[in-house]
């Protein structure tokens, strides 16, 4: 029984105190604790989450190269910068391409409107000449006159105008000896012609003339004068402007 209690308070078998007093020694040589499994313990604490400490080299720890100056603004700007670049670029290009949008409209609008006046002008004076050719005949050389005021005309009326005149006036002008003067109307004191544009474009243009008429057959006893409104269309053609229409009213 002695020996047993013996054992028990002892550190264990010969072995074992052995393998512990190496372990004393080996650990007294490395710096390191002399309890082997109190290391060992520590070492599974610390790999469970504990924290680490580690003793510096003997030569130092090498501290990483600190950023040049202004480098970290421009690792931390230059995505920002180059997307409001990118977005001032698109800006501008939109920009640009509403201007040239715009001017190229304003442009033809102008150019537009310099060519309608233009062409005001023209059918003006191209109404105040034809007036006169295209309303009035002579019974005794219809054929010539006829063939004067077709000159001035276009289109589907200077068909009408050929059928009418071949039908109806040159037979009732012939019979009664017929004569009709046109003149576009103007104030006595010799002020402009009674005329005036009601539209107009580059290709065509309405204009409202005042027309006095002098007719003279055998079914009157003298000159008869009618004051007459006239509407006449005019349409640029590639031999100038011509009446495509003429309408009493």
């Amino acid at each position: 029984m002695a020996n047993a209690t013996s054992r028990t308070r002892g550190s264990g078998s010969p072995s074992r105190r052995t393998l512990t007093a190496a372990a004393r020694a080996a650990a007294k040589r490395a710096g390191r604790p002399a309890h082997p499994e109190r290391g060992a313990r520590q070492e599974e604490g610390t790999a469970s989450g504990r924290t680490l400490l580690i003793d510096p080299p003997a030569a130092g720890w090498e501290d990483p190269p600190e950023p040049g100056p202004f480098e970290d603004d421009l690792v931390e700007s230059a995505p920002p910068r180059r997307v409001g670049r990118r977005v001032l670029t698109a800006v501008l290009g939109v920009v640009l391409v509403a201007a040239l949008v715009v001017a190229a409209v304003l442009g033809w609008r102008y150019q537009e409107g310099r060519q309608t006046e233009q062409a005001r002008g023209e059918a003006l004076a191209a109404a105040r000449k034809a007036a006169p050719v295209v309303l009035s005949y002579d019974y005794r050389h219809l054929d010539r006159d006829f063939t004067r005021a077709r000159a001035l005309l276009t289109g589907r009326f200077r068909d009408e105008y050929g059928k009418t005149t071949k039908t109806v006036v040159a037979p009732t002008a012939t019979k009664y000896h017929g004569v009709v003067k046109a003149t576009v109307a103007a104030p006595p004191d010799g002020g402009a012609p009674a005329v005036s544009v009601v539209s107009a474009t580059p290709d065509r243009a309405v204009v409202l003339l005042f027309v006095n008429q002098v007719t003279e057959s055998t079914q009157v006893s003298g000159p008869r004068l009618d004051l007459n409104r006239v509407r006449m269309t005019l349409t640029r053609t590639s031999d100038g402007w011509k009446v495509s229409g003429v309408d009493a009213l």
